[in-house]
């Protein structure tokens, strides 16, 4: 048995410890939001908070995580800077087909969590990991430089 926590809330789980977090989230614990791309941690569609980090769920083990917190998209919407962040999502028209989307954002509430005012190269760095199939590359940056700009990373 192996106990984490996941959004603020203590699971106890019967898997394996080399498990990926990706299946305990997605398998056991019902939250669908952490999307498989490619299991080799390149893609990006599979970002989690690890203690407010961006790890790649699907190469992280769930032993990794038991003294971590985890915090998934399906939280974002109680955050300030993730709810902002989902907001100019929505507002620059990101999201296509909308599968990377769940990972982008992830990665983008980390990068404003850590720096208020990104510039380019910053976010460029940030969010080099996560692969957009559609291409909304220029709407992500935008959306970012909106969220920053909404006053939710002060």
């Amino acid at each position: 048995m192996t106990s984490v926590t996941v959004n603020g809330r203590r699971y106890d789980v019967d898997l394996p410890e080399d498990t990926p977090l990706l299946w305990a989230l997605r398998d056991e614990l019902g939250l669908t939001g952490t999307k498989f791309g490619c299991g080799m941690a390149l893609c990006g569609a599979c970002t989690v908070h690890v203690d407010g980090q961006p790890v790649r769920a699907c190469m992280t083990p769930i032993s990794a995580v038991t003294t971590s917190k985890v915090t998934t998209i399906e939280a974002m919407g109680a955050d300030k800077v993730g709810r902002a962040v989902q907001a100019a999502w929505v507002d620059m028209g990101v999201p296509q087909c909308g599968y990377c989307q769940s990972g982008q954002i992830m990665s983008a509430t980390a990068l404003l969590k850590r720096n208020r005012k990104p510039t380019d190269a910053d976010i460029d760095e940030a969010m080099s990991g996560n692969i957009c199939r559609c291409g909304t590359y220029v709407r992500v940056r935008a959306a970012i430089k909106q969220a920053a700009q909404s006053g939710a990373a002060r």
